[in-house]
């Protein structure tokens, strides 16, 4: 995506990013407060989202808060709990990144290991929905709420061995668009498909892959960014690529 943000994009904005100690949810938080976010951070692993904060407080000056959270194990007591946190230090939230996810296994349907499978569920779609719920009274603060959820081509059409992780994007796509419907003219629900990105979590997906050959999550933030400010202010419902154009798969 050829974008082309102001600096001062998302000033005064207070942003919201899961799965933020590694990859694209990293390098999203990082972004979005290099354009003057307050972003909040949101991950299992203390240690790796205390460096991400200090690389942003090194860089712009701003300390942001984290708050682990296991998507795994959450339930939606957790996910209100959290929500009451954040509401005694933030009055609002103008933004949700939700980037955490599992892969679970790549394999046929006949050997999907049936707690894997829940797993995949778990995170990518019953804790992304309580997170959710529980988050909404602070977007529906917002004059210019922006939610967004990551997709996948697989979530689109189905592909064999991607069976967990397929199915959860499939529901990641109908959660988006009936929170898109309900909330209309109140909040810009949306999806990214980041497409063949150079993470760890490719890597396990595809590991004879070559990673020099995928972009890296720098390359994919334009999309973000569009996303998270006013420039997308008139799109709700919708599915974006960020990598428009490149085919599903190992690449070549």
């Amino acid at each position: 995506m050829h974008y082309q943000p102001k600096q001062d994009l998302l000033n005064d904005r207070i942003i919201l990013v899961t799965g933020a100690s590694d990859g694209i949810g990293r390098e999203a938080a990082m972004t979005y407060a290099r354009y003057g976010a307050t972003v909040i951070l949101l991950g299992r692993n203390e240690e790796k989202l205390r460096q991400v904060a200090s690389h942003i407080n090194e860089e712009t000056g701003h300390q942001p808060q984290w708050f682990i959270l296991d998507l795994l194990t959450c339930r939606s007591e957790d996910c209100q709990q959290l929500a009451q946190r954040i509401a005694v230090n933030y009055p609002r939230l103008d933004g949700v990144l939700h980037n955490a996810g599992l892969l679970g296994d790549v394999c046929p349907m006949s050997e999907q290991n049936p707690q894997v499978w829940q797993d995949v569920i778990q995170v990518n779609v019953n804790a992304t929905f309580m997170l959710t719920q529980a988050l909404l009274p602070l977007l529906l603060k917002s004059d210019a709420g922006s939610l967004v959820f990551t997709s996948s081509s697989v979530g689109r059409q189905g592909r064999a061995n991607w069976g967990a992780y397929a199915a959860s994007k499939f529901a990641t796509e109908g959660m988006m668009q009936v929170l898109a419907d309900e909330y209309q003219q109140r909040l810009r629900v949306n999806c990214i498909n980041p497409g063949g990105t150079r993470t760890a979590m490719r890597a396990s997906a595809f590991p004879t892959e070559d990673p020099q050959k995928l972009k890296t999550p720098a390359d994919i933030m334009p999309l973000y960014l569009w996303l998270m400010g006013d420039d997308s202010r008139r799109k709700t419902g919708m599915t974006f690529d960020a990598q428009p154009g490149r085919k599903p798969g190992i690449s070549q």
